[in-house]
């Protein structure tokens, strides 16, 4: 599956969205990829993770004994990378700021995890994730995101796997284009939200 053929699943999904949003890192975008559209569809998300894994397999040299993933985007996809490898899927929740395990949770030390996310920008909280599975005893073997906004520039300290490197121009606050500026911006990611 090449990226065309990745995008053409995000636009079938109505998850190729145009206008003016702030994302998760802060940056400021014209196009945002909403992946929870595209992994509403089990299908679909089925289709987009069985080659994810494929890839995965083809990078990670370890072997994978569980999926850990933040929340909230990377907990369907962590779900179904779980699924897919045959291993347990958990997920990290912000809790005053910082990710933690709850739900009654675990890494045992020395478990080899992939860290699963929806999307990569900038990479912070890939890296928060995986500090945080280092903090609780497990290894992270590698990541992967269904989309890498990043341009391969995130550097996350382990191999980065993605469906597809999509480029698509971001903005820091102070120096939005104006006619960018004049769209009223919308944030739909989930870092804002309470625990």
């Amino acid at each position: 599956m090449d990226k065309e053929q990745v995008l053409d699943e995000f636009r079938a999904a109505g998850a190729l969205l145009e206008g003016h949003f702030v994302l998760t890192s802060g940056l400021h975008s014209a196009a945002y990829l909403q992946c929870a559209r595209v992994m509403m569809d089990a299908a679909r998300g089925s289709r987009l993770c069985e080659v994810l894994r494929g890839k995965v397999r083809q990078a990670v040299a370890d072997t994978v004994d569980l999926v850990v993933s933040p929340a909230m985007g990377g907990v369907v996809v962590g779900y179904e990378m779980g699924r897919q490898l045959g291993v347990p899927a958990i997920f990290f929740e912000r809790v005053d700021g910082k990710f933690q395990l709850r739900r009654g949770f675990e890494i045992a030390e020395g478990t080899k995890c992939l860290m699963v996310e929806d999307i990569v920008t900038t990479g912070l909280s890939s890296r928060e994730c995986i500090a945080a599975i280092e903090a609780h005893g497990g290894k992270a073997v590698g990541a992967c995101c269904l989309i890498d906004r990043s341009g391969g520039s995130a550097d996350l300290g382990v191999p980065l796997v993605s469906l597809a490197m999509v480029e698509i121009a971001t903005f820091e606050s102070d120096n939005v284009p104006d006619h960018l500026a004049r769209i009223p911006a919308v944030k739909p990611g989930s870092r804002s939200l309470s625990a």
